[in-house]
């Protein structure tokens, strides 16, 4: 059996929590300088045994923007975080015994969307093959498709339905809670606010990057410039010179820049799943939620990829709450057994 470690007492789980190292190859030498050696927390449930027979399905959870291993792991009270509803459920028998495992999906500007970039790094590649890798290889696993789903929460959320789409049979069911869809609400009524940032910056992103770092405290626009950064490194950027990007506004006037903004529609999940029926087919579970006042439209996101996955003939569990963005982490127990419900156990 697998000894409690001090983080599992520290959130009093039942299961034990272990954080790895992954080095992966996806992510070295990229602009940012980000460190390609990541950690991955592993939460295995109360009876695991290395020495065992038992294999178990393993559930990966992508983090939001501004997130990492460490926030998903933190306490705070009166909140339940990912790993600690995973205890609980399992514990009260809502949910067969799982692994969980916690991507590390974090840049210098905050985050990946977990899409290969040749500015970021290949960052949906590093999660389907090396840590997806390491797990099956140093834990009790179902090491196919039917053993392994994939969901988030807002950057996260978009993160599961892009690596279902693009890496058809690593994953055999997605939550999405809140993720980024239907750019054209959730995304466009930002660009003002960028352009204005930047151009008090004389849109040098390096030395704004540079400044926002110093900050003792950033202002909401700070905070916005940031994220849309984020967006263009990982949908449309020039090169792999460090912040190199396309902009999808004109710097001189602020107009929309279609041609830029077209690339970032590529990878709307609104757009793609058009296209993406023989992978969504393969799921046995596609599963959205969003709260019905969330702050960047994207419950009206949800909605319209619902509708659109419905179109080509799939089923999709698609719920709506009365919430806005923030601390939706209940959602867990909704999503979390009706994943490990649909994938195999050995």
């Amino acid at each position: 059996m697998e000894e409690a470690s001090a983080l599992s007492r520290l959130l009093r789980l039942d299961g034990t929590l272990k954080v790895d190292f992954v080095d992966s190859e996806a992510l070295a030498g990229n602009a940012l300088g980000d460190p390609p050696m990541r950690p991955s927390a592993v939460y295995l449930p109360p009876g695991y045994d290395p020495a065992g027979s038992r294999r178990y399905s393993a559930l990966y959870v992508l983090h939001g923007y501004t997130g990492d291993v460490a926030a998903m792991v933190s306490s705070r009270p009166w909140e339940t975080n990912v790993v600690q509803w995973a205890d609980r459920l399992i514990a009260s028998k809502r949910m067969p015994p799982v692994v969980l495992v916690l991507v590390d999906g974090f840049t210098r500007l905050g985050g990946s969307q977990y899409v290969d970039s040749i500015h970021n790094g290949a960052y949906a590649t590093y999660t389907v093959r090396d840590v997806v890798g390491h797990v099956d290889r140093n834990y009790r696993t179902v090491a196919s498709e039917g053993g392994r789903a994939v969901l988030g929460k807002s950057s996260g959320g978009f993160g599961a339905m892009h690596l279902v789409l693009v890496h058809p049979g690593v994953f055999g069911a997605f939550a999405s809670h809140s993720g980024d869809s239907y750019f054209r609400y959730a995304h466009i009524p930002a660009f003002a606010t960028v352009h204005r940032t930047l151009e008090a910056h004389g849109f040098d992103i390096s030395g704004y990057v540079d400044a926002f770092e110093r900050k003792p405290k950033r202002n909401p626009a700070d905070y916005t410039t940031m994220e849309m950064l984020a967006y263009a490194s990982a949908y449309s950027p020039r090169s792999a010179a460090a912040y190199d990007l396309e902009l999808p506004f004109d710097q001189g006037t602020g107009e929309l820049r279609e041609d830029v903004f077209s690339r970032w529609l590529a990878f709307d999940p609104a757009e793609r799943v058009i296209h993406g029926r023989d992978a969504l087919a393969r799921l046995r579970l596609r599963y959205l939620d969003c709260g019905r006042r969330d702050e960047y439209n994207l419950d009206v996101g949800a909605r319209v990829v619902t509708q659109r996955i419905r179109g080509l003939g799939l089923a999709v569990r698609h719920e709506e709450f009365d919430d806005d963005h923030r601390n939706t982490g209940y959602r867990y127990e909704t999503s979390l057994p009706a994943l490990a419900a649909v994938l195999d156990q050995e």
